[in-house]
């Protein structure tokens, strides 16, 4: 099934983002205030293109941010990037909003914000297809028919907002890889007695068909 996707900065990571989703079926809108920067599109590209700024309601309106599946924001600055993920995602209610991050200093921030992000400055754009066509934004990479993820604990619907690890793994088939505090105090390999809180973040392998089911553990 094909998804609505806005892509925020045509660069080099923004135009081949842009060609894998249209090469994938998926629609694609792809936003950036200098028109020159679409001729990295290349002949081939089947979505259309918006001179605008990614951060301005009229422009993502004009792209259909209002029946968009997909959100990213892939130019070149990160301040650029976030505002753009806040107002897709706050604004906009969006369903999975991406940033670009190149400074790593600033990961913390994302993390706390809920922002789903990608950070480098090689790869980008696969990395960003890999958690667009996952259809989940806690993707990190796929091996067979896994799915490695990290995020951050939901417990705010349950009883408890602790959970044993071993439990955790046992009751819905995962691997727990490693967990941080959420406030960053400490970072583990678990074992099946440690403790995990609400708000920990958390690396686990898990069967792609069991994703679902164990969403309701992912804070979104």
């Amino acid at each position: 099934m094909s998804s609505n996707v806005i892509v925020v900065g045509c660069g080099r990571v923004g135009s081949q983002l842009a060609n894998m989703l249209s090469d994938n079926g998926d629609n694609v809108c792809v936003i950036d205030r200098n028109a020159d920067a679409f001729a990295n599109l290349g002949r081939n590209f089947n979505g259309s293109t918006i001179q605008g700024i990614g951060t301005d309601g009229d422009t993502l309106e004009k792209a259909g941010v209002e029946e968009c599946d997909v959100l990213a924001a892939v130019t070149q600055f990160d301040n650029t990037n976030l505002m753009v993920a806040r107002v897709g995602g706050l604004l906009y209610d969006v369903p999975h909003v991406i940033a670009r991050l190149y400074n790593p200093d600033h990961e913390r921030a994302y993390m706390q914000l809920g922002i789903d992000y990608v950070c480098g400055t090689s790869l980008v754009a696969e990395d960003v297809f890999g958690k667009i066509v996952s259809g989940h934004g806690a993707h990190l990479d796929t091996f067979g028919e896994f799915e490695v993820l990290r995020f951050s604990l939901d417990l705010s619907w349950a009883e408890k907002r602790t959970v044993r690890a071993g439990e955790l793994e046992r009751d819905h088939d995962i691997r727990i890889v490693a967990f941080e505090r959420s406030d960053g105090s400490a970072s583990s390999i678990p074992t099946k007695d440690s403790i995990l809180y609400h708000g920990d973040s958390l690396l686990v392998c898990i069967r792609h068909d069991l994703i679902d089911s164990f969403s309701k553990y992912i804070q979104d």
